[in-house]
């Protein structure tokens, strides 16, 4: 792909991203415009809208399936991985502030599931070691892991990723803390 074609897709997508968190109704010509760009450049690219949604939710799951492995929560230090987790996440959700709970296509539904089973396991593994304590209902750790980093990538923007990331380990842990 040529560089001046690369940067329209990512400005497409970018702006895709910003204007269906906002508004899920959100025209492709609207996209385009808000992107500077011919509506007709991004129909060549993307024929439907929701080939553009679908590209969209796309990139978000690439980039936190990269956070997520970044992260390696399944051999670093449960605080280390948490910390590396959140800020990843926080980072990737303020840029691609859709959320990908709302997808309709299967194999995206499916990469997402990975995903959460992924947060899942992290979540016994911190249970195992004595960081979060155990008896807590089913999925309560990664619901508000989940929650937590969102509150931080979209409800504090004055928060840095990192100042995000200190913020939803310190609240779970200390939350769910095993002491």
């Amino acid at each position: 792909m040529r560089a001046d074609a690369a940067r329209n897709l990512d400005a497409v997508l970018q702006t895709g991203a910003r204007l269906l968190a906002h508004d899920p109704s959100t025209s492709i010509a609207a996209i385009a415009a808000a992107a500077g760009l011919d509506r007709r450049t991004v129909y060549r690219r993307f024929k439907t809208r929701e080939a553009l949604m679908t590209a969209v939710y796309a990139a978000k799951l690439d980039a936190c399936e990269k956070v997520v492995a970044q992260a390696r929560l399944t051999e670093a230090p449960v605080a280390v991985a948490l910390h590396r987790y959140a800020e990843g996440i926080v980072t990737v959700s303020r840029r691609w502030p859709v959320d990908v709970q709302q997808v309709h296509d299967e194999a995206m539904a499916a990469r997402l599931q990975r995903l959460l089973e992924q947060l899942d396991a992290f979540m016994d593994r911190a249970v195992r070691e004595g960081v979060i304590r155990p008896g807590l209902p089913d999925r309560w750790a990664r619901s508000l892991l989940v929650h937590l980093t969102n509150i931080a990538a979209h409800e504090m923007p004055e928060l840095s990723p990192a100042q995000g990331a200190d913020m939803v380990a310190q609240s779970l842990i200390t939350g769910l803390g095993a002491t």
